[in-house]
């Protein structure tokens, strides 16, 4: 641990990706590769649903599915406002004149597109004994907060290594609507903790600027946990006196 003294907290919020979990080969194109596998999945189960026209071509749907995709995340990185997945399929297959769909079948083939992406996703090998520890805390509360369009990938991951019992609350950027770092999705997780008005007892722990930011802006203390590796387009943190670790663990230092 570099900086910063041992602290009484009641509760500490992880961000999901990059700080529990990492995703194997990080790369745009890995990215883009489970995306692909997940979409030409949901299509077959289109097609056993009967609901895909003899007109509609799998490349028109995985063309105009893009299209949009990369809309809305232009829209989210500039706004902060989330496009769920399963509202992408809902506008790509009403803009095709498909057969609308109810609202599960929409929220099932979201977590299709997402489930290669899941299969990447791996925790750090110190997590789950950190969790584990950090659960033996009398009155310490845990929650994952991520800017993740699918809030059912995020829970499935957890549950598959066995680390979903471990969190009081799971946000997602899915459920609320809003991405870090705007800070009412952090007053959001709070109130769910049932800590609305004690943001200066918690900790976000996260590795990237949307964590640390948004912390600030709600108030509550932070911890970066530093990335061995950079993305595009990432923004500097330009912040005095951070607390930094280097692996999850270390969190543990952080606790009276």
């Amino acid at each position: 641990m570099r900086g910063g003294t041992r602290i009484k907290i009641k509760a500490i919020i992880f961000d999901f990706g990059f700080t529990l979990f990492y995703f194997d080969n990080p790369s745009v194109e890995r990215y883009n590769e489970c995306f692909k596998k997940g979409l030409l999945k949901s299509i077959e189960t289109l097609k056993e649903k009967q609901v895909w026209s003899e007109h509609l071509s799998d490349e028109s749907f995985i063309e105009k599915f893009f299209k949009k995709r990369n809309e809305c995340f232009r829209e989210s990185f500039k706004t902060k406002t989330e496009f769920s997945t399963s509202k992408i399929y809902h506008d790509v297959l009403e803009s095709l004149d498909e057969v609308n769909l109810d609202d599960n079948t929409y929220e099932k083939l979201a977590e299709i597109y997402h489930s290669y992406e899941g299969k990447e996703w791996k925790p750090f090998p110190t997590t789950k004994e950190t969790l584990d520890k950090l659960s033996k805390y009398e009155d310490l509360k845990l929650a994952v907060l991520s800017n993740h369009p699918n809030h059912k990938m995020v829970e499935n991951s957890l549950k598959e290594y066995g680390l979903f019992s471990y969190f009081d609350v799971i946000v997602t950027s899915d459920e609320f609507g809003r991405r870090k770092p705007d800070p009412n999705i952090f007053l959001y997780t709070l109130d769910k903790l049932g800590l609305k008005n004690q943001t200066n007892s918690v900790i976000m722990c996260g590795d990237d600027y949307a964590d640390i930011i948004g912390a600030q802006r709600a108030n509550l203390q932070s911890v970066l946990v530093e990335r061995k590796y950079k993305f595009p387009y990432e923004r500097k943190l330009d912040v005095s006196n951070l607390r930094r670790i280097d692996n999850i663990s270390e969190i543990l230092n952080f606790i009276e």
